[in-house]
């Protein structure tokens, strides 16, 4: 059997996964070493710590093997018990989506919902937990990308931490893209990845967690054991000579310290600048194409995606579709609610460059300047 590989487009500017830094692909090229092996041992240690720094928290963060939902949906497992009451704020399709586990472990669920365009008021979590004072975890999706919209987490942190609930927060497309931190957002599990601005592959799940969602998970009965989504088992796993749960992805942790490396080096506040600045000229661009963003305020995108609105009289497959065979440009469709409706543009990790945001907006002014429309 011929293995051929599949194409590549020149400009990958997708909402997730997202083109790996060269750093990253040369690091899966690793001899592969066994799990117990001591140097490994050490290795993944010295992983985790510059994790830890990376998200500028107290305790050792866990690495799952699993793309980010895992993490997310670990998190739930771990942290809500039979007893919680659960307050989900949803501004996009993945925050919505958290209610499936919040209702599966916990006793009640109440949602906080705005339009998909809209971001979450702070204040109205404030009279939801003034109305509801036995509200005791909230879970927050930071960066919803159908949306393209970024939600206020350090202020809505604030406001959980001072009614004494428990956070989880999905930071999976904003960390590293923007400042950010758990500690900070008074986050008691955050969870992101590697594969948006980190700039590496989509097979771990990164979770910091605070000591006392520790506290808390280590005495709920209903978190999951003797499980691939147990939290607990993965906590100290990285202090060597101990076993790990289940067989670390050799491979992909080679890749997270090859982008935790170009973090760190290039400079957290260098790279969410470079993020930002992409962000602003594909912007300006689509205002002077005359195209509306999908948030009903810029002050509401985030500088990891920009979503627009596709003109009423193109189908949004067939723009994507023009973008990538004639540009060689690839970009995501909507998602849920806004699917049909948008385009979605990443600016995360490799991708979040300047000169990737003129040629995209340069290929799509040529197409919307030619004599007929796209249907």
């Amino acid at each position: 059997m011929v293995c051929t590989m599949l194409p590549i487009p020149p400009l990958m500017l997708t909402t997730g996964p997202v083109p790996a830094y060269p750093e990253v692909l040369a690091a899966l090229g690793s001899p592969v070493l066994y799990d117990y092996h001591p140097a490994f041992q050490i290795f993944y240690a010295d992983v985790t710590e510059k994790l830890r720094q990376a998200l500028r928290c107290d305790t050792a963060p866990v690495i799952m093997q699993g793309e980010a939902i895992l993490g997310i949906e670990a998190a739930a497992g771990a942290l809500i018990s039979k007893n919680d009451v659960v307050l989900n704020l949803v501004s996009g399709v993945y925050g919505r989506g958290f209610a499936i586990w919040a209702s599966r472990y916990g006793k009640e669920v109440i949602e906080l919902a705005v339009p998909y365009d809209d971001v979450i008021d702070p204040q109205t979590i404030r009279e939801a937990l003034r109305k509801r004072p036995d509200i005791s975890v909230v879970a927050l999706c930071h960066h919803d990308t159908p949306s393209g919209t970024l939600n206020p987490l350090n202020d809505i942190g604030a406001i959980v931490a001072e009614h004494g609930a428990y956070l989880i927060v999905d930071g999976v497309s904003s960390f590293g893209g923007l400042k950010v931190h758990p500690q900070e957002a008074h986050a008691d599990i955050f969870i992101t990845s590697p594969s948006k601005c980190l700039g590496s592959t989509p097979g771990l799940s990164l979770i910091a967690l605070s000591e006392r969602a520790w506290a808390k998970i280590e005495t709920n009965p209903d978190a999951p054991v003797a499980s691939f989504l147990s939290l607990l088992a993965w906590k100290g796993a990285s202090e060597p000579g101990k076993p790990f749960p289940v067989t670390p992805s050799i491979g992909e942790i080679y890749a997270l310290n090859a982008a935790l490396d170009r973090y760190l080096e290039e400079g957290p506040e260098n790279v969410w600048a470079r993020h930002a600045l992409t962000a602003a000229i594909t912007r300006k661009g689509l205002f002077e194409l005359g195209l509306p963003l999908w948030p009903k305020e810029e002050a509401f995108c985030s500088p990891t995606a920009t979503v627009f609105r596709v003109p009423e009289n193109i189908s949004d497959v067939a723009l994507r579709d023009r973008l990538l065979h004639d540009h060689g440009i690839l970009v995501s469709l909507g998602r849920g609610e806004t699917a049909g409706r948008v385009l979605r543009v990443g600016h995360m990790g490799a991708s979040a460059q300047p000169d990737f945001a003129r040629q995209f907006i340069a290929a799509l002014s040529g197409i919307l300047s030619e004599p007929f429309s796209i249907d």
